[in-house]
């Protein structure tokens, strides 16, 4: 006797024996072109007109640059403390080692993003800031940069440290 179970098996397994025999019988048309109408009235039909597609390239700029290399740099770092946190055969003082470095770079980008929307309000120049320890290098983009501005911008980012930062500001375009 049949149990509801077994009636189930069979019926699903006809149907995929079913499905499974239509694909293979399928015509190799409708397999090609995802169910387009595609037949022979293309043949017949004129030639697709060649559209021309306008490329409008935009220069870019240094800053976009520093910023792309900047975080090239910080992901490859990121991934590599992430195979140390991942491996099963670091220890725990180098798995806390590599967790505290992620959150310092998390921080610091943090950090340079605050100081570049910052010299942006206040100077309205846009910037780059790179942080590497107690160094903070400074890209401004401006065709000249005196003296007296360059200075106020170095104040305005030592005033978010408590601590004695060597700070570089440059100009570039």
């Amino acid at each position: 006797m049949i149990n509801k179970k077994s009636l189930w098996f069979i019926t699903l397994f006809s149907l995929i024996l079913v499905l499974s025999v239509y694909y293979v019988t399928m015509p190799n048309e409708l397999l090609l072109t995802n169910g387009n109408n595609y037949t022979a009235q293309t043949s017949k039909e004129e030639e697709p007109k060649e559209e021309k597609a306008e490329v409008t390239v935009k220069e870019v700029d240094a800053l976009d640059t520093l910023r792309v290399e900047a975080n090239e740099e910080m992901l490859k770092e990121m991934e590599e403390l992430k195979v140390i946190l991942t491996n099963s055969e670091s220890t725990t003082e180098e798995k806390n080692n590599a967790f505290e470095k992620m959150k310092l770079l998390n921080i610091t980008r943090g950090e340079e993003e605050e100081l570049e929307k910052k010299i942006q309000e206040e100077f309205e120049y846009k910037a780059f800031v790179k942080i590497d320890g107690d160094q903070v290098k400074v890209v401004v983009n401006a065709e000249k940069l005196d003296a007296a501005t360059a200075n106020k911008i170095m104040r305005t980012v030592q005033s978010n440290y408590d601590k004695k930062m060597y700070i570089t500001v440059k100009h570039q375009k």
